[in-house]
This record gives structure tokens, sequence and C-alpha cells, in this order.
């Protein structure tokens, strides 16, 4: 029985590679901070010099509501709500801003040594056996 690189062992460095990815990646994302500037009062998009807040949208969003509870069927109601809340939401997901916690040198490059590390012995353990598919697909076709 052959591992996950098509060769003895290999399944063993595909869960060693997995779980060292795995970790890696993890306490890399678990030292990244995410921050959002989002409120009413904020600033989402700007338009010429006049920016354009959160609480701004909200009025057509209110409208839009209104319009649909007074006639289902109007479609600029739905415009209005469906528009002012798409904006909302890409206004929130423009707002966030991500950076990495302090962190000493040592810690960053184990982590990436992890996860990278993981990575490697995770895809190595995959090519073996791409490779033995490759021979038994040429050999099938002469």
């Amino acid at each position: 029985m052959k591992g996950a690189g098509g060769t003895n062992g290999g399944a063993g460095q595909f869960f060693l590679g997995l779980v060292l990815m795995c970790g890696g990646f993890y306490l890399l994302l678990n030292s990244v901070v995410v921050s959002s500037t989002f409120g009413m009062g904020a600033r989402l998009f700007g338009i010429g010099g006049y920016g354009v807040t959160g609480g701004m949208i909200l009025i057509p969003l209110v409208i839009g509501i209104v319009m649909i509870f007074y006639n289902a069927r109007n479609v600029l109601g739905w415009l209005l709500a469906v528009g002012a809340f798409g904006a909302m939401v890409f206004g929130v997901i423009a707002s966030v801003s991500m950076n990495l916690r302090t962190m000493s040198a040592f810690e960053l490059l184990c982590i990436l040594a992890l996860a990278f590390g993981g990575l490697g012995l995770f895809l190595r353990s995959l090519r073996g056996q791409a490779a033995q598919e490759d021979t038994e697909a040429r050999r099938v076709r002469s």
C-alpha cells in the first residue's frame, strides 16, 4: 500500500505537512488585528470632494423600505432599498483594516517557517502521486 505521496512513507509527510501548515497559518491569522472605522458619522465613500456617510445611506434605505411596505411591486422602492443595503455592505467591508500585532522577529520567522515549511511538505507528498499517475497514463497510451 502506498502513501499520499505515491511512495512508502508519503502519508507521514502528508499529515506532518498538514499539521505544520495548519498550525502556522493559525498562528499567522491569530496575530492579525482587524479593526473598522465604520460608523454613522464616518465617511464611507467620496464623490468628488463630498463625503457620503453611513447615516446618509440610511435615508434612501428607509425611503425604499417605506415604498416597499406601501406597494411591494414598486420597482423604485426595491432599487433604493437594495442599492442602499449594498452600499452599506460595501462600505463596511471597505472600511476594514488589518494589521499584524507587535511581535518579535523570532516569532514571525517561526510562524512563517511552520506555515510555509508545512505547505512545502504537504505539496511534496502530493507531487509523487501526480508524477506516478502521469507515468501510468503514458504507459497506457503506448
